[in-house]
Formats: structure tokens, sequence, C-alpha cells
């Protein structure tokens, strides 16, 4: 059976989300690691890798020069969406913050739509919406924590859409590799001197944490890269919620976290609409509209 770009989209989408779920169920598990240190070790450890990959294929290393602007606005972006990730996340309640960080997928349409006018089908919008309702329902925000890292969650959001945003626009211009070698090396750049000043030695089992975050950091980075050139970012930017349902699993089986009722409810929400968008493409496809 042949597999199509939007199926292999969907595939890389997946997969990223399981990889960056991995990933924070291990950064979970190494909290004494400043977070600036865990995004630098992450970061540099994928430069490392794309460097020697760009080199055995003799390709750009920082892409066109007439591309710059777009590979600095989604390096500049990205990082943003890290850092103010973090920051919600160590000052406010977890199921705001993530209610608030799961609406990236709905920025992501919206501005694909408008910037790089892709169409929106009669389907995505109200498939969108119940994704949300879903997220809700899994993480039973309380919405009581201060307002500022509220604010701050949903900047997240908002820059991590504009970041895969620009992946979408990089399809066909600019080589996958080169644009997470791009990202990488902006983001150890941006967080050295954070950890320089804070600077933790990691202990032999901190050491394998912080390795694994790189290993699983870099296989979401590269899934989602690759993901958004497969497909147009409004058809499969849904698929992030699947990392709803990869979270309630990791968390119970390796963290122990128990699985409510709600989560099973609202992550069943998040992949009707994802079947949702999956089945009315596929129908869409088959009848040529």
């Amino acid at each position: 059976m042949n597999i199509t770009q939007k199926q292999k989209g969907i595939l890389f989408m997946i997969l990223s989300a399981l990889s960056f779920a991995s990933m924070q169920v291990v950064v979970r598990m190494s909290r004494e690691i400043p977070t600036m240190e865990q995004i630098c070790v992450r970061n540099l450890f994928i430069l490392i890798v794309s460097f020697f990959i760009i080199r055995k294929k003799r390709g750009s290393y920082y892409g066109p020069k007439k591309y710059q602007p777009y590979l600095f606005g989604r390096s500049f972006f990205g990082f943003l969406g890290l850092i103010t990730l973090f920051y919600a996340s160590s000052h406010a309640a977890q199921g705001d913050v993530t209610v608030l960080n799961k609406l990236s997928p709905i920025f992501v349409t919206l501005l694909a739509a408008v910037f790089m006018k892709e169409k929106l089908s009669p389907i995505q919008i109200p498939a969108l919406a119940l994704s949300v309702i879903g997220a809700f329902i899994v993480f039973r925000p309380s919405f009581q924590s201060d307002p500022f890292p509220l604010v701050v969650a949903l900047l997240s959001a908002i820059t991590s859409g504009v970041a895969y945003t620009f992946l979408g626009y990089f399809k066909g211009k600019v080589d996958g590799i080169t644009v997470i070698m791009h990202f990488s090396t902006f983001s150890v750049f941006g967080s050295l001197p954070f950890v320089i000043s804070n600077f933790v030695m990691p202990d032999p089992r901190q050491f394998m944490l912080l390795m694994l975050i790189s290993l699983f950091g870099s296989l979401g980075q590269v899934f989602i890269t690759y993901a958004y050139r497969f497909a147009p970012a409004s058809e499969i930017s849904i698929y992030n919620y699947s990392g709803i349902l990869f979270s309630i699993v990791l968390g119970a089986a390796i963290l122990g976290e128990p699985v409510k009722s709600t989560s099973i409810l609202g992550g069943a929400l998040v992949a009707i609409a994802s079947i949702m968008v999956y089945i009315y493409g596929n129908s869409k496809k088959q009848t040529g509209k």
C-alpha cells in the first residue's frame, strides 16, 4: 500500500507528539537540573548530529541568505516558545498551563490560513473546538493560578504556533535538517549565558536523564519539522493533540499517575476530532472535491 504525503505528515506528527511526551516525563524526573541547562543540552545534542548529517550531504548549514529572516523567525519564536512553556510550568498549575499551551494547533491553523493561504475545510473548526474541549476535560483546569504565568502560557501557544507555521513555509525552499540546525544553534547560544551563570554539574543519573531529554527532544523536533513538510499545516496540526493521550499513558506507566475517567473521556474527544479530520480529508480526496 502506497503512503500518501499527508499520511506521512500525520504519522510524523504523531511520532513527534510521542517523542515530546516522553521527553516531558524525563524532564519531570530531572527537576534538579535548571531548565535552561536542559534546553541547552537538548539542543546541543541535535546541533552536533545535524552538523555531521549536513556535512555528509554537503548541504547548507544555515540556509540561503534570502530565507534568513524566516529562519531567524522560526528559531526565535521556537526558542521563545520553549522558554515561556517552561516558565509557565514552574509558576502555575500544570492543568492550566497544559490547556493553554495545547491551543497552539489552533494558532497554526489560523496563521496558515491567513499567511500561507491554506483553505480551511468545513470540518476543521469544529474538530479543533472538540479537541480544546477534550483538553479541558482531561486536565480539569481550575484557572486559580496567578494571572501572569497564565498569560505566559498563552504566549507559549502563540509563539509555538508561529514557529510551526514557518515550518510549513520552508517546504520546498529549505532542507529540513538545515532548519533544525538553525534552530538548535540559536537555542544553544540563546540559553548558554544562563547555563554559565547557573550551571549544575549532573551526577551519573542526572547525566543519563539529560541524554534522554536530548534524544526524545531531538526526535520530536525532527519529526515535527518533517511533518509540516509532508502536508499543509492546517490539515495535520490537530494531530499534535495526540500528545495528550501519550502523556496520560506514560504518566500512568512510568510516573504512577492515576488514570481518571475524565482523562479517558477527554482523550476520546481528542481522538474523535482527529479521526473526523482524517476521514473527511480522505472522502474529499476520493470525490475529487
